[in-house]
Order: structure tokens, then C-alpha cells, then sequence
């Protein structure tokens, strides 16, 4: 646990510093463009290169790549490093002749992507945009692969602090924009700051992470001799995990289509507001989740190697109680402040508060998502973690499935104004079917999870946190009350409160329980202040 715990605060510093100028990226973008038709269409355009990447890189590297790269370490007799090379050469040759292919065909991608009419201003500004997004398909991958052997090397800081410097960058970028949101009226040159600019955040961010290790020993030579790159294991292994990301990306085109509707029919109410909420929803997974994921799946790899089921069953419960010691409170606050939350971060310039409160309503459904999506995560590890791609995509398939049924009953039963919110709730109730699914999956091939010991550890975390949504609640109730309608400074209130006041109170009430996880935050929190 202690380990994990440092390892984990290491790159949960990163990480935060990573979302928290994220979310000032996000206010400047919210602000120089709004959430009407151009905010849609620079959502959706940032949003496609993504949705490849999860398709032909991202998932495999957590999946396959990582779980090759140890054994390479562990069992050749150059500890890895000829493959390294080889892996990298290939990645880095193929994401460039992806980039390529992805700008040419980006009108068919706008076209999949949303329900906008080809021709029309906002579908024309959006290809703009992705031919412009695009390329920084090469250059996230080589990033990407650079942290992951960087991760194996257990070199965890410069994975999480690299996105720092991308998300300064943009931010420059979005002070300099000066185009306004009316998509009628933007110059066609400040599109092209906002597209190229986009993507020089990301080149910045893959020459850190190639610098970075270089620093950490590793002479990258082009290796093309592809016939030792071991791309049938990888295949075999991988094809699964490519199946898994292709449904998963279905799930997410059909989320873009149905909100682009809404958001065509309701201005304010589409594409953005869904985009925003979902980056909010993500940051106490993004902070704590990823990081203990990233440093559980090296040595869960490794123990599974080793055939120590004992030790991943450890790892896995650790990595648990850790995560839900954050993510427990967390989603209880997101759904009682959700629009506290968000309009201090995005009722500014062309993103008026009506606005951000509609934002804000999306989040309040969405932290219903946090703790099935994290466990959901965690659960995929460990198939992950025995080599085993396949049983993730069924699992996949059958959350994205019922994630779809959801989503289309919300858009044929609710109001466009409300759509984007039926989304959220498809989402959530997906991710909890899911996860049971998985758990029970993953409990029978390795003996058992623990889940007594899980569930009675969660039971006890919510009981510690209820006094401190019992508090959100009342802080909301009394501003309103006193101040009236939802502003910034009564925003901030409600936040010091229901927030500040409410994880301070939580924080004491769990150590007065003796939940362990949280008293070793503390522990080392106090630790590092008193130092």
C-alpha cells in the first residue's frame, strides 16, 4: 500500500497541476468561443482525434504494449531495449501515414460524428478545424509510447507533468483569439489560431515526453527490421483491445450525433455543454484513478508473470480502497454542486450563466457515473493484467449497448433541452452495469476480488461522507435563499462551504472511523506540511 500510495502521489500531483490548468484551458476556450454552433463544432473536431487515437493506440498501450514491454525488460537478453526501439520506430511511422489519411478524410469524420448537414457553415468550420487538429495524431503517439516506456522504467513525473506545458500553450492561443462565437462572423485566420494552436500544445507536450527519456537512458535508434518486433503477439493480443475500442468509439459517435441534435435544436444545449461536463466528471478519476492505474498495471503485470495471483489480488483491493477513498465524496459533491462548480469556471465572456448552470446540471448527473466508471476501469486491469483482451470487449459491448438503448429511449422520451442530461444518466447506469458484470468475470478467473472486504470498506466511506453532503446541501439552500439566483461570487460561497468545509469535515469524520486509506493521506499530507 505504501508503495502504491507514494508512487500514486507522485503522478496525482502531476496530474492535478495537468487538470487544473486543463480546466483554465477549458474556461479560456468556453469563453473566447461559447457553447453555440461554433463551440460545438471545435468540440467535436478536438474531439475525433482522440476517438482514433483510443481506436489504434491508446487502449493497446495499456492493454498490450505494457505487458510486452515488461517481459521484454524481464526476459531478453538486452533487457528490452532492441524491442523498445522497434516499437517506437513503428508507431511513430504509422501515426504519421494515419495523420495523412485522417486530414484527407476529415469531412467523412465530421460527417459520422455529428448530424450537421454537409455544406452547411457549422459542418464547413468544423472540417476546417479537424484538417487543422488532426496532424497532432503523430505526435500524441510518439508521446504516448514515450510514456509508456517511461512508465515500465517506473519514470511516472513526466507523463503527468508534460500535458502541463501543452495546456499553457493553448491557453496563449485562446488569449489571442479574438473571434467571437458567432460562427458568421469569425475570420477565417483566427479558426486557423485556434486549430494550429491546438496542435502546437500537443508537439510541445511529445518533446518533453521524448526528452524525458532520452534523460532516463533510453538511445533511440529507427529499427525497421519489423520481423523481431513481435507484431503477431501483438496482434493476437491486441485485436481484442482494438474490438473493445471500436465499440466503445460507436457508443461515443452515437453520443456526438444524438447531442449535436439537441444542441441544433436548442442552442447552448448541445455538443459543448455534454464536452464540458464529461472533462468536470473526469477529474477526481483523472487525479487519483489514472495515477494508481498507471502504477498498479506495471506490478500486477509482473505478479501475474511471476504467478503470483495472491499479489495481484492485493494490488487490485489496494487500488480500490484508494481510489473510492477520493471518488466517494467527490461524487456525492458533483451531484449536490454541480452548477456551484460550474459557474465559476465557464460564466465568462461569450458563455453567459444560464449557460454554465445547464452545464453544471449535466455534471450533477454525472457524478451518479464516478464510482461505477473508476471500478469499471480498475476491473479492465486486470483482464489487461493476465493477458487476457478478449473478455474486455464483450463486457464493452454489452455497457455500450445498454449505454445505447439508454441513450436513444432519453433522446425519443426528453425535450432537447434535456438530452444531453439523458445522456449522462444512459452513461452512468451503463458503467454500473458494467462494472457488476466485470467483477463477477474477474472475480472467478483469479480466485476471488475481496468484494467483503471492498464492499464493507465503500459501505463505511459513504456513511463518513454523508455528513459532508448533508452540508453541500444546506450551504446551497442558505445562499440561495440569502443571495437568490445562482452568480459567481454566491458560486464561490456555496464552493468554500459545501466543498472547502464539506472535505475537511469528511476528512475528519473518516479518520474518526479509522478508514485506513484516507488516514495515509492524511498521514502523509501532515507529513509533507511538517517537513
Amino acid at each position: 500500500m505504501s508503495r502504491l500510495l507514494r508512487a500514486s502521489a507522485i503522478m496525482a500531483a502531476g496530474t492535478m497541476v495537468s487538470r487544473v490548468t486543463g480546466f483554465v484551458r477549458t474556461m479560456v476556450l468556453a469563453a473566447a468561443i461559447g457553447t453555440e454552433l461554433l463551440g460545438d463544432a471545435y468540440n467535436v473536431a478536438y474531439a475525433i482525434p482522440y476517438s482514433i487515437l483510443d481506436l489504434l493506440l491508446l487502449g493497446v498501450l495499456s492493454s498490450v504494449i505494457v505487458p510486452m514491454i515488461v517481459r521484454a525488460q524481464q526476459h531478453d537478453p538486452d533487457r528490452g531495449r532492441a524491442f523498445e526501439q522497434r516499437l517506437l520506430t513503428l508507431a511513430t511511422v504509422a501515426l504519421i501515414v494515419v495523420a495523412v489519411l485522417a486530414v484527407l478524410a476529415a469531412p467523412l469524420l465530421i460527417d459520422l460524428y455529428t448530424d450537421w448537414r454537409p455544406g452547411s457553415a457549422q459542418f464547413e468550420t468544423a472540417v476546417l478545424l479537424a484538417r487543422l487538429i488532426l496532424p497532432q495524431l503523430a505526435f500524441f503517439g510518439l508521446g504516448a509510447v514515450a510514456g509508456a516506456i517511461l512508465n515500465t522504467r517506473e519514470r511516472f513525473a513526466a507523463a503527468m507533468w508534460a500535458p502541463v506545458l501543452n495546456n499553457v500553450v493553448v491557453i496563449v492561443v485562446f488569449l489571442a483569439y479574438a473571434g467571437g462565437k458567432n460562427l458568421a462572423t469569425v475570420p477565417t485566420g483566427q479558426l486557423v489560431l485556434l486549430g494550429l494552436g491546438t496542435t502546437a500544445g500537443i508537439v510541445a507536450q511529445a518533446v518533453v515526453l521524448v526528452v524525458a527519456l532520452k534523460r532516463a537512458g533510453f538511445q533511440f535508434r529507427p529499427r525497421f527490421d519489423l520481423r523481431n518486433a513481435r507484431l503477431g503477439e501483438m496482434a493476437k493480443a491486441g485485436g481484442w483491445t482494438i474490438g473493445y475500442v471500436i465499440v466503445t468509439q460507436l457508443g461515443f459517435m452515437l453520443i456526438t450525433n444524438l447531442a449535436s441534435a439537441a444542441g441544433t435544436a436548442v442552442p447552448n444545449h448541445g455538443v459543448s455543454p455534454y464536452t464540458y461536463a464529461f472533462q468536470l466528471f473526469q477529474l477526481p478519476y483523472g487525479i487519483i484513478g489514472v495515477s494508481v492505474i498507471t502504477a498498479m498495471l506495471p506490478k500486477m503485470s509482473r505478479a501475474v508473470s511471476e504467478g503470483r495471483l495472491g499479489d495481484l489480488r492485493t494490488e487490485f483491493g489496494a487500488g480500490v480502497r484508494l481510489i473510492s477513498s477520493v471518488m466517494v465524496p467527490a461524487s456525492l459533491l458533483l451531484m449536490v454542486l454541480g452548477p456551484a462548480i460550474t459557474v465559476p469556471i465557464y460564466a465568462h465572456g461569450e458563455t453567459t450563466v444560464a449557460d454554465a448552470v445547464y452545464i453544471g446540471n449535466v455534471l450533477q448527473v454525472y457524478g451518479l457515473a464516478l464510482m461505477p466508471f473508476a471500478i469499471f476501469q480498475l476491473l479492465l486491469r486486470v483482464f489487461y493484467a493476465l493477458g487476457d483482451t478478449r473478455t474486455p470487449v464483450f463486457i464493452g459491448a454489452g455497457t455500450t449497448a445498454a449505454s445505447a438503448v439508454l441513450m436513444l429511449v432519453a433522446n425519443a422520451l426528453l425535450p432537447p433541452a434535456y438530452v444531453v442530461m439523458g445522456l449522462a444518466f444512459a452513461y452512468a447506469c451503463a458503467y454500473a452495469l458494467g462494472a457488476a458484470a466485470a467483477w463477477t468475470i474477474a472475480a472467478r478467473r483469479v480466485g476471488g476480488l475481496g468484494g467483503w472486504s471492498v464492499g464493507t470498506a465503500l459501505t463505511r466511506m459513504y456513511l463518513a461522507a454523508l455528513p459532508t453532503a448533508v452540508l453541500a446541501l444546506a450551504a446551497v439552500w442558505v445562499t440561495q435563499q440569502v443571495f437568490g439566483e445562482l452568480a459567481f461570487v454566491n458560486s464561490l460561497i456555496i464552493l468554500a462551504v459545501g466543498g472547502g468545509l464539506g472535505g475537511l469535515l469528511y476528512l475528519a469524520v473518516a479518520h474518526k472511523m479509522r478508514i485506513p486509506e484516507v488516514n495515509s493521506i492524511v498521514g502523509m499530507v501532515a507529513g509533507r506540511v511538517g517537513r
